[in-house]
């Protein structure tokens, strides 16, 4: 295989010193590519840094309203108007092992047209924190967990947007992330099953490319110690969140007919469960 055409598509938003790192892992592969870096409205000196470290990185500028979504959809579509063999997805938390790329491409020489993830793992547990992922079952459509890798490559149904080779006969049939729905979360699932749905697959590269922390679920929507009131608030947040209308476009998009139900589920799982605290220790749950 010839030396392929690679852009890296990138967004960060105050994050110096992690986006640097990230693009040291970039630099120190053995294969060649061109970077996209979405700064979105940074303050604390990102672009100045990245231009004096990095000339050679294309920086486009965002608002601060952006987010992951919005950012990648930008580097995404600026990156497709030059055509490139490949648009890897990276973001700018993770570090990339030495081979990571070759490891990318190797996977899909052996099952090419299609789109391959490399899996994280975290630095210091090295357990998995993000790659691909398969449904828990046919009749949870909208619960999805990860998938190990293993030594062979193996086939997933969509991925997280941590690390992602998309070719350009994928990506011109499919577009870009769809974030102007997918504002923060769900654009990286939805593209996944966007290009099933038009006959594409999904691989996981073998092993693991890199490293990257997993987000934590203190404080989130998803935290059992937090009161309902604060939850549904966490949740109506773009960033770490399950904003009802965002929600609901996914569902809608990839449930099928019963998809309100799929919507509705999470919203009421949360409120069962809260009930249930509030029964146990109803002083507790019913703190703002």
């Amino acid at each position: 295989m010839s030396q392929p055409r690679i852009a890296v598509l990138m967004s960060c938003h105050n994050r110096r010193d992690t986006t640097l790192t990230c693009l040291a892992a970039i630099y120190a592969q053995d294969i060649s590519s061109d970077i996209y870096l979405v700064d979105d409205g940074s303050s604390d000196g990102t672009s100045a840094a990245v231009s004096a470290s990095y000339p050679a990185v294309k920086i486009l500028q965002g608002n601060g309203n952006l987010f992951w979504g919005g950012g990648m959809q930008l580097a995404f579509s600026t990156a497709l108007e030059a055509k490139y063999d490949f648009y890897l997805w990276l973001n700018d938390d993770t570090k990339l092992a030495p081979n990571a790329l070759r490891q990318l491409l190797n996977t899909y020489q052996s099952h090419p047209n299609s789109i391959v993830v490399g899996s994280t793992q975290d630095p210091i547990s090295r357990e998995l924190t993000y790659g691909g992922m398969v449904r828990q079952s046919r009749w949870r459509r909208l619960n999805f967990s990860l998938l190990p890798p293993t030594e062979q490559p193996q086939e997933c149904e969509t991925m997280c947007g941590n690390c992602v080779l998309i070719p350009h006969i994928i990506a011109s049939r499919v577009g870009t992330i769809d974030g102007d729905i997918f504002t923060h979360e769900f654009g990286d699932w939805d593209y996944g099953l966007r290009a099933r749905q038009l006959g594409f697959s999904v691989w996981i590269a073998p092993g693991f490319i890199g490293t990257c922390s997993r987000n934590p679920i203190q404080g989130s929507w998803n935290d059992p110690n937090l009161s309902l009131i604060e939850r549904f608030k966490k949740a109506d947040k773009l960033k770490g969140g399950l904003q009802p209308r965002v929600w609901q476009e996914f569902a809608r998009r990839h449930a099928g007919a019963f998809w309100l139900i799929y919507w509705a589920s999470p919203y009421v799982r949360l409120v069962v469960a809260s009930v249930f605290k509030w029964l146990e220790h109803p002083a507790v749950a019913i703190q703002k």
